[in-house]
């Protein structure tokens, strides 16, 4: 028999030796904090602790409280039979050993007292029924029964018992099957994975909750694509996250293929999972196509479109976060703006890129625009190495261009130097559309570049605009904002000024929400590849049409 005692370097275990001696029970320490250390993982490392004892863990706990003292806390969960210790930076959780048994309409056991082969046996995989003894007679010794060191060594996921019984009795342990194979790196056996599927309808017993707290740890997990495959092999995608299963196929018409866009967006998961580890991030990447199924249309002349997908699958996100139990706060409204606004970059880089647009995107992500970014970058998954490195040197363009702008003109969470307040105290009028009006124009001018993001051209504007209106000022400025004796600024003069820009000809400008009418003005899909060559032609004039996505294989 192994022993493992030197791993054993928590001064609290020989407390619990001391204790478990002295009232006669057999402890064990069991599950991740022993899985994790036959992996390599350093036992200084470990946060929490699960122990066994066979007898009364809440007892036992309670006894290793009043030894730790003052620097100790305990929490007593009587209808669970267990408690919590937290002494310095470690959480030690005590469970009596016990055997389960499970009716058919739920997950939740009949508990009965029981052994520590009861106990192991009633654990999930075998990995996890890894014990280790804290009895000072044999304190250290391992207690294998299932050969779960050799699955560690094979990296294997199996039950210890008949996997059809495991997975019927709590079917929530298949999204925990996967959730280790995919953040350990291991593969399912057989017997096992061929059991998920068979037993996957009974997923519909879990709550929701427990259900988007599993797919939350695949997410989290450096290879996350691995894990949505293995969902939808085994047939539990559908279930658990549909939206992500109807992204799956490629249509095909006169010769013209889509890219498979599940495929697509695992990837992007991917290679956003390389840049970050924020998991609202990754659940833009998630959802960033989810309404390509909704909006794909063959058009004659251009091949597949998913015509404004990004405005409709942000206006999906919040029937998605409500049905997952995912917060319905500022997350969720994270989320949805980067769905929302995961094309304007990609659009940038296909085409010279201006102040004007640059300004346009800074305003509307705010304080989002880094992240989105990256989302960017991670969206391009074209398998043509030129149309990647293309991307991403304009990318880097796009990046510089926000820092000089951001610096110059102070646009990200921009707030007006002229206030509606201001602009009712100026001319002595009401709440009413003449002041929406004013202040847009100012916005709009500061945006385009024509006035800098300052008081005084943004006064000047504001008086030329009021009289279009038939409005007279009626009061100077409140105090601080008293107009400047100088020239009025020449926008033609003002190095912030792009002259080239053209609003109305702005592909970062926001299109009605819904599907757009007549002829499209932007890309027809995600422009990860290389647009058709040769000058453009059709209703497009001025610039490239949309690329047929998806035409062949080596696009993406």
């Amino acid at each position: 028999m192994q022993n493992l005692k030197e791993y054993l370097v928590h001064p609290e275990f020989d407390v619990i030796a001391a204790i478990a001696d002295e009232q006669g029970m057999e402890t064990y320490v069991i599950g991740g904090f022993v899985r994790d250390i036959l992996l390599g993982k350093s036992p200084r490392e470990a946060k929490d602790v699960d122990v066994v004892v066979v007898g009364s863990g809440i007892d036992m706990a309670s006894r290793l409280k009043e030894t730790l003292g003052k620097k100790a806390s305990l929490a007593v969960y009587k209808n669970f039979g267990t408690a919590m210790v937290r002494h310095k930076e470690l959480e030690l959780e005590f469970v009596g050993a016990r055997k389960e048994s499970y009716r058919r309409d739920s997950r939740k056991p009949i508990v009965e007292d029981g052994t520590m082969q009861d106990d192991q046996l009633r654990r999930d995989f075998t990995i996890n029924a890894l014990a280790i003894s804290l009895n000072k007679a044999t304190f250290g010794n391992l207690l294998d029964p299932f050969n779960g060191r050799e699955d560690l060594q094979q990296k294997i996921i199996r039950t210890p018992l008949n996997p059809v019984t495991t997975f019927s009795d709590d079917p929530l342990r298949m999204l925990r099957g996967i959730r280790f194979a995919t953040r350990l790196g291991f593969h399912i056996e057989v017997d096992t994975f061929n059991a998920i599927r068979e037993t996957r309808d009974r997923i519909r017993i879990v709550s929701q909750e427990r259900i988007t707290d599993e797919l939350n740890k695949i997410i989290m997990a450096d290879s996350p694509g691995r894990g949505f495959l293995m969902l939808d092999k085994c047939g539990l995608l559908e279930m658990v996250l549909p939206e992500l299963y109807r992204l799956k196929g490629v249509d095909s018409k006169n010769g013209i293929r889509h890219k498979d866009n599940f495929l697509h967006t695992l990837k992007v998961l991917d290679n956003l999972a390389e840049r970050s580890d924020d998991l609202w991030l990754r659940w833009a990447a998630i959802l960033h196509d989810v309404a390509k199924p909704a909006t794909k249309k063959f058009e004659p002349g251009i091949g597949w479109t998913f015509h404004a997908h990004d405005f409709i699958g942000a206006k999906m996100i919040p029937g998605i976060f409500k049905r997952m139990r995912l917060p319905l706060n500022e997350k969720m409204k994270y989320v949805q703006k980067l769905v929302k606004l995961h094309l304007r970059p990609i659009v940038l880089s296909q085409e010279i890129v201006t102040d004007s647009a640059v300004r346009r995107l800074i305003f509307d992500a705010g304080d989002e625009i880094d992240d989105l970014m990256t989302l960017c970058e991670a969206d391009i998954t074209s398998k043509n190495e030129r149309t990647v490195r293309r991307h991403m040197e304009n990318f880097a363009i796009v990046r510089q261009k926000i820092t000089e702008i951001e610096a110059k003109d102070h646009v990200r969470n921009f707030q007006p130097p002229i206030s509606g307040d201001d602009i009712q105290h100026i001319f002595g009028i009401a709440p009413g559309r003449e002041i929406g009006i004013m202040k847009n124009a100012i916005k709009e001018a500061i945006l385009d570049g024509e006035i800098p993001n300052a008081f005084q051209p943004a006064y000047e504007m504001l008086l030329r605009k009021a009289e279009e209106l038939g409005l007279q000022e009626v009061n100077l400025p409140a105090r601080g904002h008293e107009p400047s004796t100088d020239l009025a600024t020449d926008p033609a003069s003002d190095p912030t000024t792009d002259p080239a820009s053209d609003p109305a000809s702005d592909p970062t400008t926001d299109p009605p929400s819904g599907p757009p009418s007549g002829p499209p003005s932007g890309p027809a899909s995600d422009p990860t590849t290389d647009p058709p060559s040769g000058p453009p032609s059709g209703p497009y004039p001025g610039r490239a049409a949309p690329r047929n996505e998806g035409a062949t294989e080596d696009d993406h």
